[in-house]
Order: structure tokens, then C-alpha cells, then sequence
């Protein structure tokens, strides 16, 4: 029986969700993954202590929600056909708040105010953009994470984030555009930036423009930091953090973080209603010049380097090593919503082995 739980988006018939798909196997999976947790989060100060690698400004100045263990969902054609754990459950998404954030970006794009390749200096006037190297950053440089902006903000210089230095390939002093390292200063940069340009909080934006025409639980909330605030038109914003580095970000359940995976994978479209353009989600998806792996602040799997045993044709939002992941896979009109659980790939791998693609794979 379909109610409105199992069935996210009943204004479009997209076929038979069990069609293809071997059911035992994915009973499985979604059992096994209910059995593998990600330990230590039931403390999640100390989680985060020992998970961030920086040699210095380690301090957590955004807000921590404790993990309560494995839930997750899987959807096919806009049902749910498996799920584990609470899939209701609200959990910090870690750096799954990073495709969001690119989504939100997407808003300000449909609505005029964001041309990805105009420098962000040409709407915002922000201090951060108004040096040289600053003036040449544009949008895309900021959400595809080769902006090469050096500086800090909330305290926090980009120096410190040793994440950075993992995969990077940017070079110190480099323009922007020819190098990448994966940074939180700079995200949250971002953030600051859409939160002058659209001159309203973030999660304002995505609660009226996305989350409301998707039919989200009004469970979610995106946070930042004590100190993180912008002083604009004799008021004062608060200014989200782009992940969980420093504590913060967006704290969301599997099946509303599934919603927006959803969303994505039908082209921006809930029912009738254009949420995001289409051409706004090509863009996430397409792979950055030097570093193709990574879209609009969303990890592509095209070349299987993301996650090796999982399908090409994939592309997600992850966080905390894969411990927070929203899987997209057009081939099989198949999002995975996973949270607080460990061996991720192995999830993906036998979830996309038990749902047969829609049509052949080049």
C-alpha cells in the first residue's frame, strides 16, 4: 500500500518501483547496513575531537548533535522500497551540507542573481573579495572548492584545515580556477557570500524555495557558528557553516535528505513545479577542469575514483568519510539516503548489484 511515507512525490506516475529489482538482495543489504554503525557518535564532542587532523584552531565553536546510530532509506522511481534504522531521525550531515549549500546557489542562479562565471565581487561587496585575488574569484570558483582564497573567517584561517592538504592540488599564492583543495574555510566563504547576495539567512532560502515544494518534515535545521553573523541593512543574519568541521551545519533526517536527492535526480522538478532548473543541476554535475571527480560541489563517480565499486553513473553528497551519503543514479532512478553508517561502499555496491539499470550502460 502506497501512503505518503513510502510514495515522495505522487503528482508523477514514473512506473512500477520494483520493476528490476531483486528483492531479497536488497533486504539484505539494507539489514547489513543496519548492523554496521559508525562507533563513538553517541558523543559527538569527543567524535569530532578525534576525527579533525588540524595541528592548531581545533576549538568546535558551532553547535553538536549526538548520532543515535544507522538509519537510512532507499528510493526507486519515488518510493521507498528499503530503509533501516529511523529514517525520520534528524543527524548532522557533515559535509553532505556542502551539495546543499550548491543547491541553495542554484535559487540565487534561477532567480538572476548568480552568473557562475561573473566575478563574486560583482554583486556582493564583501572584504573578503576585494583584493586582487579576490576580485578574480567568481561562483564557480567558490562551489567547485578552487577559489585558492587564502584568508579567515570566524576565527579559522584556511591553512589550518588539514583536509586541504589530502587530494588538493592547489598551489600557495595560485589564481583561482587552477587548483583544488578541499576546504571548510572556504565553504563557509560561500556561505557568506550567498547570504549577502540573496541579503536573507540560507536556510530561510532553502526552507521556502526547496524544502516546502518538496514536502520536507520541518524537522531539519542548518546552523553556524557562535560568532558567525553578517551585519547587513541594520540587521543582523546569522551565516551557516558549510559542514561540521567546526561543529555546525545542516542537521537533517535520511528521508528528507533523500527528498532532495530526488529532486536532483528528477531535474530540479517536484510534480509540477520547477524547484530548481535543470540546467542548474547539469551544472552540479558537471566535472571541474582539475579535478574531475567534483562538480558544483558534488562528487562524481564517472571515472569510479569516488567510490571504485559503485556503479559510474552515480554522483553524491557525502560527509565524514561516506558516514553521511545521498547517492543519485540516474541509470537506475535510484537515490540512496544513508546515515551514521560505516562501509558505505559496500552499501552502494550490493543496492545498485540488487536494482538492474533502466536501460543499457555505455
Amino acid at each position: 500500500m502506497r501512503d505518503e511515507v513510502t510514495v515522495l512525490d505522487e503528482q508523477v506516475a514514473v512506473g512500477d518501483p520494483w520493476e528490476g529489482v531483486d528483492a531479497t538482495a536488497l533486504a539484505e543489504a539494507a539489514r547489513q547496513q543496519a548492523e554496521r554503525p559508525v562507533p563513538g557518535i553517541e558523543d559527538m564532542a569527543s567524535y569530532l575531537a578525534a576525527q579533525v587532523s588540524d595541528d592548531s584552531h581545533r576549538e568546535v565553536i558551532g553547535p553538536l548533535l549526538d548520532g543515535r546510530g544507522a538509519s537510512g532509506v532507499v528510493i526507486r522511481r519515488g518510493t521507498v522500497i528499503a530503509s533501516w534504522g529511523d529514517p525520520a531521525r534528524v543527524e548532522m550531515a557533515y559535509s553532505a551540507t556542502k551539495s546543499v549549500l550548491s543547491l541553495v546557489a542554484g535559487v540565487a542562479h534561477d532567480d538572476g542573481l548568480l552568473d557562475l562565471d561573473e566575478p563574486v565581487s560583482a554583486r556582493v561587496g564583501l572584504e573578503q573579495f576585494a583584493d586582487a585575488h579576490g576580485r578574480a574569484i567568481s561562483w564557480r570558483h567558490l562551489l567547485d572548492q578552487t577559489s585558492q582564497w587564502e584568508g579567515r573567517l570566524w576565527g579559522k584561517p584556511t591553512s589550518v584545515d588539514a583536509q586541504s592538504r589530502r587530494e588538493g592540488t592547489e598551489s600557495a599564492g595560485g589564481p583561482p580556477g587552477e587548483g583544488w583543495a578541499y576546504n571548510d574555510v572556504r565553504v563557509n566563504l560561500t556561505a557568506l557570500a550567498l547570504t549577502a547576495l540573496f541579503r536573507r539567512a540560507v536556510p530561510e532560502v532553502l526552507r521556502d524555495r526547496v524544502m516546502a515544494p518538496i514536502g520536507a518534515s520541518p524537522s531539519w535545521s542548518w546552523h553556524g557558528y557562535a560568532n558567525s553573523f553578517l551585519d547587513l541593512d541594520g540587521a543582523r543574519l546569522p551565516v551557516v557553516s558549510g559542514g561540521a568541521h567546526w561543529g555546525g551545519g545542516l542537521w537533517i533526517s535520511a528521508l528528507d535528505l533523500a527528498r532532495i536527492g530526488h529532486l536532483c535526480l528528477r531535474g530540479g522538478r517536484w510534480g509540477s513545479t520547477q524547484v530548481v532548473s535543470t540546467r542548474w543541476i547539469e551544472q552540479m554535475w558537471t566535472p571541474c577542469r582539475v579535478k574531475p571527480n567534483y562538480g558544483l560541489s558534488w562528487w562524481l563517480n564517472d571515472d569510479r575514483t569516488v567510490w571504485p565499486s559503485a556503479p559510474s553513473t552515480g554522483r553524491c553528497a557525502r560527509g565524514n568519510g561516506g558516514g553521511h551519503l545521498m547517492w543519485v543514479d540516474p541509470a537506475r532512478d535510484l537515490v540512496i539516503s544513508s546515515r551514521w553508517g560505516a562501509e558505505v561502499e559496500t552499501l552502494l555496491a550490493t543496492v545498485s548489484e540488487a536494482v538492474r539499470p533502466d536501460g543499457p550502460i555505455t
